[in-house]
């Protein structure tokens, strides 16, 4: 089995197992003991907190250990936030955010907080003016993380860091996916990171303050971790989280571009061998081994199951993979297409064979599912198609209705899951004249998403969305 998922979580590293090991014999007491057992499990704590402070670049008694990277965002910008309350009750995130921030930002805007959401581009990147725009008197703290979870794009942090400081606001950096390759660079104020992100065990955060930054740690008050993380210490843990970043920064570099060059090779060879794809993320700044990219006319979830029955393992941002039926807030942001959505994470020693494997089943893969789903002839709608006759049900349940209106054809996809208002869509284009018009009627949340990015896709002119009796009005103008 070739595991691809290492952006959700990285496989633990050999020296965090080995550090785990050992300090399960030597860091089972309490180090705020005085006794011997105690002060050696100090000792342990202590150098754990110096070697993470090298790495993110900040002062020891400026980092301290949370349960984990969630945690860490949560105290953070709770503690931020209460600090300056008497600044104003502004708080500034982008709008591809891990959603440990989204849920803290809601939380604080249901509480009165104001909160605003910058935008991204489609490359799922934050202008930096778009900070310098939101920035107010009242702002008490700015979030931006340094690289995107979903799609790998590089933030502009240390940018958008400086007009942070000019204004005297704290920028809160969640650094989870790009703290294993290098410090984050910039005058931020606070940092939040997971361990097991980078190789180390589960359930390790860390969250730096930097000194002079306004913090007022929320909830009852603990004597542990500076009073910003409550609970005894998961000493153990915490050393491996330590040791294996140390270990990975070691080999990063080099590691780096070895990653580089597989993900170029899966950018590159998966526009050429599968058809109708959309590689999305930025193409340069991006971290070393994510690569995203979506299916048209393919549901996430079922090209998901053939690629593990293949023996990969991937994740996806579609909403047939979510329990909320929605699609990724990060692919919504980008405005890119959302159906067949696949994002590969190779983690540190993937193996150049897998790759190629990989790209080998994933065109017959993907043609499986889009056969399964009744997928229109690829390359596209330039052929004349004849619309499905009422009574035969295509995949998904009951039939689509088709009502030709003049030059306007309405398509009936109410109750059906995206992609196949698309493939619907797809199948009849070419059944109104040019300059005619299709009405998609859905009222799945992807077609949102989906329907403006295959006009884009495909040539057609996207008009607009308009209100239904049920769900929305998805108006394409055929072009050619």
């Amino acid at each position: 089995m070739s595991y691809f998922d290492a952006a959700s979580a990285a496989p633990l590293h050999p020296v965090a197992r080995q550090a785990l090991s050992a300090s399960l014999d030597e860091g089972w007491a309490d180090p705020g003991r005085l006794y011997r057992e105690g002060r050696r499990a100090r000792m342990l704590l202590d150098a754990a907190r110096e070697a993470a402070a090298e790495a993110v670049g900040c002062r020891p008694d400026e980092l301290v250990f949370t349960s984990s990277g969630t945690r860490a965002v949560h105290s953070g910008i709770a503690g931020a936030l209460a600090g300056r309350r008497r600044v104003g009750r502004h708080l500034i995130v982008s709008a591809v955010e891990h959603s440990s921030v989204l849920h803290s930002a809601e939380a604080f805007e249901a509480e009165g907080g104001v909160l605003t959401r910058t935008p991204v581009t489609r490359t799922g990147a934050v202008a930096v003016e778009s900070y310098a725009d939101a920035l107010r008197s009242d702002t008490a703290l700015a979030c931006l993380q340094s690289a995107n979870h979903e799609v790998g794009t590089e933030q502009p942090v240390a940018a958008v860091a400086e007009l942070c400081r000019e204004a005297g606001v704290p920028l809160l950096v969640d650094a989870a996916q790009s703290l294993g390759w290098a410090a984050v660079e910039g005058p931020w104020s606070l940092l939040a990171a997971s361990a097991h992100k980078w190789g180390g065990p589960s359930g390790v955060g860390l969250l730096v303050v930097r000194k002079g930054v306004r913090f007022a740690p929320q909830g009852p008050v603990d004597e542990r971790e500076s009073g910003r993380a409550a609970g005894f210490e998961n000493l153990p843990a915490i050393v491996a989280a330590a040791a294996s970043l140390r270990a990975v920064r070691a080999q990063a570099a080099a590691e780096a571009d070895r990653l580089r060059e597989l993900t170029a090779r899966i950018r590159a060879r998966v526009a050429a061998l599968v058809p109708e794809v959309e590689v999305v993320g930025d193409p340069e700044r991006r971290l070393p081994g994510i690569v995203t990219f979506s299916c048209l006319y393919v549901d996430g979830e079922a090209l998901l199951h053939e690629l593990d029955r293949a023996g990969f393992s991937v994740s996806s941002g579609s909403s047939c993979t979510s329990s909320t039926l929605t699609p990724s807030h990060v692919l919504r942001a980008m405005g890119v297409l959302s159906e067949g959505n696949v994002r590969v994470s190779l983690p540190t020693g993937a193996a150049a064979d897998d790759v190629e494997r990989f790209l080998d089943v994933l065109p017959g893969a993907v043609a499986a599912v889009r056969e399964k789903l009744g997928a229109p002839s690829l390359p596209g709608p330039a052929d004349s198609r004849k619309v499905a006759p009422a009574g035969d049900a295509p995949v998904g349940g009951a039939p689509v209705v088709d009502t030709p209106v003049g030059d306007v054809l309405v398509v009936d996809a109410l109750g059906r899951r995206c992609p196949i208002p698309v493939i619907e869509l797809a199948k009849v284009i070419g059944e109104v004249p040019v300059g005619g018009t299709v009405r998609v009627l859905s009222d799945d949340e992807a077609a949102r998403l989906d329907i403006p990015a295959w006009c884009e896709m495909r040539g057609q002119e996207y008009a607009g969305e308009e209100p239904a009796d049920r769900g929305s009005a998805y108006v394409v103008r055929r072009l050619s």
